[in-house]
């Protein structure tokens, strides 16, 4: 569940921005969510409150494609949770702890971003990017069917997307747009089967680069539509939500570099209506 609502809530500057051949990061991520989890009205939970702490540990490289610089990437989530609700009109509480879903992402920039060298790149001038990728949650995190929360989804998600990046002097503007597309979880809740429809997502980002390693972006989400379905019969939840943030990327030292990022909803209609602050180190290398 938390890599479903993580994955769509996702906020992303500067993911298609351009870096050398050879360039590998660890990124260690810690971000707290807080607020409203609002399932379909026909469910027996409602006044659900979450307090949902995520760790992550990221790794990540880019190589060269047909003269394109492309990359590779791997994240590895551990969440805890603390829920409290009525549960058929009794109070209840609930805690949830353990491994969530692995993600992977393999993005290509198809326009602009060549494939150069570290010593190539810091004599390159900004310019336009298109970009391409694709993402995929594998069901590896802790489930348990008995459950209605879990923090696994026992499921495969996929994401193919296309951004664009566009420097205007120090500022920058981006937009992505790409759509979750799920398998079925066959153990849903005792057994059942649950399905979701396709999760269009928009992005949009703007922002200033004082320096290399150093920008603020503000950043709008929008993703529609997700109506799940179990044993055929559709829940009434489809999605309409809008979400913004603000993320600050700062240098620490010549490899070492850290990111702070704040969100929360502007409308929800289904789902996580959170507010999220997150903190992120990142250490970056190239190879020789």
């Amino acid at each position: 569940m938390w890599s479903t609502l993580a994955a769509a809530q996702e906020m992303e500057p500067r993911s298609y921005s351009a870096v050398p051949i050879g360039t590998n990061f660890i990124v260690m991520d810690y971000a707290r969510s807080s607020g409203d989890i609002l399932f379909d009205p026909s469910l027996p939970v409602t006044d659900l409150q979450a307090k949902i702490n995520t760790y992550s540990l990221g790794l990540s490289h880019s190589f060269g494609v047909l003269g394109h610089v492309a990359s590779v990437a791997i994240a590895v989530p551990y969440a805890n949770a603390n829920l409290t609700g009525n549960v058929e009109g009794a109070p209840g509480h609930a805690y949830r702890s353990g491994l969530g879903d692995m993600r992977f992402r393999l993005a290509v920039n198809l326009l602009g971003g060549p494939a150069l060298t570290p010593e190539e790149f810091v004599r390159r001038s900004p310019s336009t990017i298109l970009g391409a990728s694709v993402s995929i949650i594998a069901p590896t995190g802790q489930y348990v069917a008995s459950r209605l929360i879990n923090v696994g989804s026992n499921r495969w998600s996929f994401k193919p997307e296309v951004g664009l990046s566009q420097p205007i002097g120090n500022w920058f503007v981006e937009g992505a747009a790409g759509v979750w597309l799920f398998t079925d979880n066959t153990d849903f809740f005792r057994g059942r089967r649950r399905s979701q429809d396709p999760l269009p997502v928009f992005q949009w980002h703007g922002g200033y680069n004082w320096r290399p390693g150093l920008w603020l972006a503000a950043d709008v989400t929008y993703f529609t539509g997700g109506q799940t379905s179990v044993n055929g019969v559709q829940d009434n939840d489809v999605q309409r939500n809008v979400r913004y943030g603000l993320t600050l990327s700062f240098p620490l030292s010549a490899q070492w570099s850290g990111k702070l990022a704040w969100s929360r909803g502007l409308t929800t209609s289904i789902g996580g209506n959170f507010q999220t602050i997150s903190v992120a180190l990142q250490y970056r290398w190239f190879n020789r």
